[in-house]
């Protein structure tokens, strides 16, 4: 249905584009899986909420009616990447850490020490519900980027999604060399001149004089992700090179000391020192 849409929209002239990771599993906070209105004014604010039985009880029935609508019979899919008040949690299903915790494994019990986590500060998650299927149709449109949608990861820090390592080489390595879904030329323009063009990034995404020298030089037999979900923390195979704007920051198979990276902006964005202004 969304990519329906899409290509209507793009049909009428309109410039829609997508993006996409290639994993079955989103990673966001805990918070996204609570009813918004709980989450209004913050966390103080939300906690104060909870402590009142029957706005609880509302919470609850609203959050089994989600597992039901998303057709989940509980918090299984639901795995904590990090949660700073116990480590030892990172890892670990909302099932798995009910059942330790709480030693029950009802819905009701997950969806409280999901409030006990949420109380405490919150949690990162990922979050295993999407289908194979729909990864690889989204992945053969021609207007679909590929990005990885990941924060900056400290190494050995928590057990984050590993899109962070591995999204662009599981691409090249299991859609493009395993399973053919895409070639390897339409691969990197998914991933180069597609995001470039779409954000207007002028002098990028391209082997062209006069553009910013990023090039990436990989064994195409070889690259491949290694990170998984249980072990994350893990650079792919088959790469060598790294240039950013003619510097080369991983060369030889190490990181070198350079740092000649700068935060973009495209062609709409407003420069940090601008007001913004009121309607």
């Amino acid at each position: 249905m969304t990519l329906g849409l899409v290509r209507e929209a793009r049909s009428r002239g309109l410039a829609v584009t997508v993006d996409q990771y290639a994993y079955t599993a989103s990673s966001t906070s805990l918070d996204s899986r609570l009813p918004s209105w709980l989450l209004e004014g913050g966390r103080e604010e939300g906690k104060k909420r909870l402590g009142d039985p029957a706005t609880r009880e509302r919470v609850r029935k609203e959050m089994r009616d989600s597992l039901k609508r998303s057709m989940q019979k509980d918090y299984s899919y639901a795995v904590v990447a990090r949660y700073a008040p116990n480590p030892a949690f990172n890892g670990k299903s909302i099932a798995q850490i009910t059942l330790e915790a709480r030693k029950k494994k009802d819905a009701d019990s997950q969806i409280e020490q999901m409030l006990e986590m949420y109380a405490a500060g919150g949690a990162g998650m990922i979050y295993h519900s999407m289908d194979e299927r729909d990864v690889q149709a989204i992945m053969r449109e021609p207007f679909t980027m590929i990005a990885s949608d990941s924060g900056v990861h400290r190494l050995g820090d928590g057990v984050p999604h590993p899109r962070g390592y591995g999204n662009n080489a599981r691409v090249l390595g299991r859609y493009v060399r395993e399973l053919k879904i895409v070639t390897l030329e339409d691969a990197v323009r998914k991933m180069t001149s597609l995001p470039a063009q779409t954000f207007r990034l002028t002098d990028r995404g391209l082997l062209r004089e006069g553009y910013a020298a990023d090039v990436v030089v990989f064994d195409d037999a070889l690259f491949a992700d290694r990170a998984t979900f249980e072990q994350p923390h893990q650079y792919p195979a088959g790469l060598s090179h790294v240039v950013v704007n003619g510097a080369e920051v991983f060369a030889d198979s190490r990181m070198t000391e350079a740092r000649p990276g700068a935060a973009l902006r495209g062609a709409g964005a407003a420069p940090p020192s601008s007001a913004v202004a009121s309607r």
